[in-house]
C-alpha cells in the first residue's frame, strides 16, 4: 500500500502541474494546428498538382499522425522535469524516501503518459473541422492505444534522464532522438515500398506501432497497415516492460 500510495502522488504531482499550466493547455494546440492546417493544407495540394490525389485524404490520413506527434513530445519532454527535480533538489528528496526506485519510475511514467494521453485526446476537437468520422467506440478503443504509445515514449524519455545530468545535453538528445522518431512513424506519408535501410529503422522505430493502431482504430482499413492491430498492441507492451525495467535499473544507480 505505500508503495502504490507513492505512485500515486508521484502521477498525481505531474497531472496537478499540467491542470495548473493553463498556457501550456493553450500551447499544445499551437503546434498540432499548425501542422494539421498549414502543413497538411500545403503538402495535400502538392500532391493534387503532381497528381497523387490528396486533398480531405490526406489530411485524414495525417490526422492521427499529428495525435502521435503531441503523444511523442508530450511524454518525452515530460521526463525532462526529472532533470528539474535534480537540479533543485526534489528528486534527492524522493530518492532518500522509504519510496522505491521502481515505484518513482512507475509512477513518473504514469504520470507524463497520462498528460500526453490528455493532450492528444484534445487534438480530436479538430476532427469535425476536418469531417473526420470520429464515434464514441473508436474515442473508447483509441485512448487505451494512445495511453500505451504515451508510456513507450516516457518510459524512454525517463530511462535517459535518469543517466543525464543537464538540462542542455538533455535538449540536444531529444532533437537527435524525436525528429527521426517522428518522419520514420508513418505520421506524414505511408510506410511502403521504402528502401531497405529506411524499413529497419521504421521497425526499431515504436511510435510507427502507434500510429498504425490508431489509425487502424479511427480510419479502419482505408490505408495501408504495417501490422495487424494485435500486433501493435503486443509489441507496444513489449517495449514498455523492457524500457521500464531498464530504467528502473538506471535508477537503482542514482545517488
Amino acid at each position: 500500500m505505500k508503495e502504490l500510495a507513492g505512485i500515486y502522488i508521484i502521477w498525481l504531482r505531474d497531472v496537478k502541474k499540467f491542470f495548473r499550466d493553463k498556457p501550456r493547455i493553450i500551447g499544445s494546440l499551437a503546434q498540432p494546428a499548425i501542422f494539421l492546417f498549414i502543413l497538411g493544407s500545403g503538402l495535400a495540394i502538392s500532391f493534387q498538382v503532381f497528381g497523387g490525389g490528396g486533398g480531405k485524404d490526406y489530411l485524414e490520413f495525417m490526422f492521427p499522425g499529428i495525435i502521435g506527434m503531441t503523444i511523442l513530445f508530450t511524454s518525452f519532454f515530460s521526463a525532462m522535469s526529472i532533470i528539474w527535480d535534480r537540479e533543485f533538489g526534489f528528486l534527492k528528496e524522493v530518492l532518500v524516501s522509504p519510496l522505491s526506485r521502481a515505484s518513482i519510475v512507475i509512477g513518473k511514467n504514469l504520470g507524463g503518459s497520462t498528460v500526453a494521453m490528455i493532450q492528444g485526446s484534445i487534438i480530436l476537437i479538430f476532427s469535425p473541422i476536418l469531417k473526420i468520422p470520429i464515434t464514441v467506440v473508436s474515442i473508447l478503443k483509441l485512448l487505451p492505444i494512445m495511453f500505451l504509445t504515451a508510456m513507450v515514449i516516457s518510459s524512454l524519455g525517463i530511462t535517459l534522464a535518469a543517466r543525464l545530468k543537464t538540462m542542455q545535453g538533455f535538449q540536444v538528445l531529444t532533437n537527435f532522438i524525436l525528429m527521426p522518431m517522428f518522419f520514420l512513424s508513418g505520421a506524414l506519408f505511408p510506410l511502403v515500398d521504402l528502401p531497405k535501410w529506411m524499413a529497419y529503422l521504421v521497425i526499431i522505430n515504436p511510435l510507427s506501432y502507434g500510429i498504425d493502431a490508431m489509425r487502424t482504430v479511427m480510419l479502419g482499413n482505408s490505408y495501408p497497415q504495417l501490422h495487424p492491430l494485435y500486433i501493435n498492441v503486443i509489441v507496444l507492451s513489449a517495449i514498455i516492460i523492457v524500457i521500464t525495467f531498464i530504467g528502473i535499473l538506471l535508477f537503482n544507480k542514482q545517488e
